[in-house]
């Protein structure tokens, strides 16, 4: 097993939805009734090519339409913390999407019931911590947002943060202000994506109006020198995503990444999946591929490792027990 897999590590930046592999969309199409536009589970694997983020969007909500009870959501949560632990992780801060499932008709109990079932013993059967996040669509608007915001409020009690996901290009972080108020009034943690599609502006304003504690890729932070300053002068942190970025040509291939740049600028930075079913690796081969590819030795890997515990929402104890793992 190389050092990528094997190093204790926490995952960031995971989307749940992501994680639903090619068997499972066809086992929750069968015990639900939903007809799929593909006959084989390998001839769905094979779209799994993408020209940009628009392009996967169409597939990964087509194949979540098989999501409807909490069943499935517990299967498809168990099945990614199972592969995690093989993996290195060690702690998991996981994003789930409210309006992908509430816009389709699945009422939002069933699908908290169903993730919340998985991660309360996550720790017992998995040796995983867990923490949950629940992200905003920003191409649904600012609107829709504060009405989904309104539908959690309920859920509060197992949601520990909000995100904002989904087209990064022409939806602003700022049109998201009033929603992130809402959620910092209420104590939760804060982070977005910005930077990835979207300009090295939009890492600015997920800074400064919303107020993130991370920012979720911020890749072409690179592009503006006084933003690696500040983002290294204040820790900020980045949960970048290597094979997510090269799939979705963010970057042409991986050994052109910014990552080193970033690094070199002094910026705390985490190494993620994003959505692994779909991005050929899930975090253990992220880290694997970096090192491969980037020439990182194995003191940087480590690094990448501890970074994933001090960026993460733990209290510090248990950050510190998990950094005592390295």
């Amino acid at each position: 097993m190389s050092l990528g897999m094997a190093l204790p590590k926490a995952e960031l930046h995971l989307h749940i939805e992501g994680t639903l592999e090619p068997e499972l969309v066809f086992e929750c199409a069968r015990r639900n009734g939903v007809s799929l536009p593909f006959a084989t589970v390998d001839e769905l694997r094979l779209r799994y090519v993408f020209d940009d983020l628009q392009s996967f969007l169409d597939l990964y909500y087509l194949a979540m339409g098989v999501l409807r009870t909490a069943r499935d959501f517990t299967d498809m949560t168990d099945a990614y913390l199972a592969r995690a632990r093989e993996q290195g992780v060690r702690h998991a801060e996981i994003f789930f999407d409210p309006q992908a499932h509430l816009s389709r008709g699945v009422p939002l109990r069933e699908v908290v019931d169903g993730l919340t079932a998985s991660l309360r013993t996550s720790e017992q059967r998995f040796g995983i911590s867990t923490r949950l996040i629940a992200c905003f669509l920003r191409d649904q608007g600012p609107d829709e947002a504060m009405a989904t915001w309104e539908a959690l409020r309920p859920h509060l009690g197992d949601i520990h943060g909000v995100g904002l996901d989904s087209a990064e290009v022409g939806h602003p972080p700022q049109d998201f202000a009033p929603v992130f108020a809402r959620a910092r009034e209420a104590g939760l943690h804060l982070v977005a994506h910005a930077g990835e599609e979207g300009p090295a502006d939009y890492v600015w304003q997920a800074l400064d109006v919303l107020g993130v504690q991370r920012v979720d890729h911020g890749i072409r932070a690179v592009e503006d020198p006084e933003l690696l300053r500040r983002l290294a002068r204040e820790r900020t942190p980045l949960t970048v995503c290597p094979l997510s970025n090269v799939r979705l040509r963010c970057v042409p291939r991986l050994a052109e990444h910014p990552l080193p740049r970033l690094v070199d600028a002094g910026v705390l930075v985490t190494l993620n999946s994003d959505d692994p079913a779909y991005f050929g690796g899930y975090v253990g081969e992220n880290f694997a591929a970096v090192q491969r590819e980037l020439g990182f030795d194995d003191a940087a890997m480590r690094e990448f490792a501890a970074n994933s515990f001090r960026a993460s929402f733990l209290p510090a104890d248990r950050r510190e027990a998990y950094l005592a793992q390295l």
